[in-house]
């Protein structure tokens, strides 16, 4: 391979937010987002770690996102930030960082600046003062539209924000959303990992849902048309595409990073080299599925245990253990797999009659197996009382026995190459010459 391609500068974004004019897909959740925030409602969208939740707010405090739907966006006054960069945090740091990003945004309005500055020189900050602010807002025709990344962090109690904290804050931020006369001058976008439901407090019985002010959008992983339109600017064979969708799947931000590591090595001439890939990609890409398994529940967890030593056995050639049948476990776990599913984790196959469910991404596939395999007998027993309240006392002996054949017998488990094999064949072949 030459160097004859020309290649500009890689346009595959790693490390950070896709910047507004690189983004690609998600129109049935963008024009979505836009009609919740030009009515003045308000908008949780969740997915898992790399779906592009950040860059999608990015995208929604884009002007050109604004005109391109022929809508006047200086009549939004925009303020995003981040849960996760208020440390720790607490109600008060909060109202305190939008005050100050909101008088960032009204240069041009010096009356309601100066009032911002009241609240801040006197450390009076609150969604309180935030209402007389809406106030003036309203009277010169526009709103504010609060785009809020990584909300878990508010759901989280912290040595300075208890329980009762968070309960707080919440009621807040939904007297704000639904019942203050000054919603009509508000929207709200928030993002998280998961749903808010599942994050936030248990609802008292004589509570009203806290959360029920949202519009819940889920961003899933991108749809093959998505992908292709992603992967564009490589010059690939269909083979190699097929491969990266193997091991990335829809995920926007493993997409992104075997997207500047080929066209890294198609700029400089290089034929892609399996083991390179294999351990570039691995160093680039392995905090997210660090991340997922964390993120997953005790039951997730040991059902991605299972499905990843169910799926080992077609790659030992010669297995010694005996799961039994755990597609009994799987169907009675089924919301926890749908879970799993919307968030990227794994797919599924078949039919409702039989359902066959794969690891999205091969790699977390591979990551879960060594998870397994590099476990100990201390981590198994604490596991063993989940195991037993998912399945009967024979198949939580099975799983044991096959843990512990794993941990005896790690040298039989394939090289990562194996779990990239349509990508491994793929690569000396993979771009069309031009």
């Amino acid at each position: 391979m030459t160097d004859s391609f020309g290649l500009p500068q890689n346009p595959y974004v790693v490390g950070r937010p896709v910047p507004p004019l690189k983004f690609i897909g998600r129109t049935s959740e963008i024009e979505t987002a836009f009609d919740q925030i030009f009515s003045r409602s308000n908008l949780a969208l969740w997915g898992g770690p790399g779906i592009g939740k950040s860059s999608f707010l990015e995208l929604l405090a884009s002007p050109h996102a604004w005109t391109l739907r022929s809508h006047d966006p200086s009549k939004a006054v925009i303020v995003m930030l981040s849960c996760l960069s208020i440390q720790p945090f607490t109600a008060t740091h909060f109202w305190r960082e939008v005050f100050i990003l909101l008088k960032e945004q009204l240069d041009d309005e010096p009356d309601i600046q100066a009032e911002a500055t009241k609240y801040l020189d006197a450390e009076t900050t609150s969604k309180d003062c935030l209402r007389s602010i809406l106030r003036e807002i309203g009277k010169r025709d526009r709103f504010l539209l609060l785009l809020v990344d990584d909300y878990d962090a508010a759901l989280r109690p912290n040595q300075s924000y208890g329980d009762q904290d968070i309960m707080v804050f919440l009621s807040e931020c939904r007297n704000l959303a639904s019942h203050s006369r000054e919603r009509q001058f508000l929207s709200m976008v928030v993002t998280s990992l998961r749903r808010l439901n599942e994050l936030g407090p248990k609802l008292k019985p004589d509570g009203s849902p806290w959360y029920n002010h949202y519009l819940f959008q889920p961003l899933k992983p991108f749809t093959n048309t998505e992908i292709a339109g992603l992967l564009g600017g490589l010059p690939m064979t269909p083979a190699l595409r097929d491969g990266i969708h193997e091991v990335a799947d829809g995920n926007p931000a493993l997409l992104q990073n075997a997207g500047f590591l080929l066209y890294r090595e198609l700029r400089a001439g290089h034929v892609p080299d399996a083991d390179a890939f294999a351990k570039d990609f691995r160093q680039m890409t392995e905090h997210y599925f660090q991340d997922i398994w964390d993120l997953s529940n005790d039951t997730e967890q040991t059902l991605l245990m299972l499905l990843g030593l169910v799926n080992l056995k077609g790659r030992i050639l010669d297995k010694r253990y005996d799961l039994g049948d755990v597609d009994i476990i799987f169907s009675q776990k089924e919301r926890e797999l749908m879970d799993l599913e919307e968030r990227g984790v794994i797919v599924c196959q078949g039919d409702d009659g039989q359902k066959v469910y794969q690891f999205a991404s091969s790699l977390m596939e591979w990551w879960v197996v060594k998870e397994i395999a590099n476990r100990d007998e201390a981590s198994l027993q604490a596991r063993q009382k989940l195991f037993l309240n998912l399945m009967s006392h024979r198949q939580a002996e099975n799983v044991t026995t096959a843990i512990r054949w794993l941990w005896d017998n790690r040298e039989a488990v394939p090289s990562i190459l194996a779990w990239l094999g349509k990508l491994s064949a793929a690569l000396p072949r993979g771009f069309v010459q031009g």
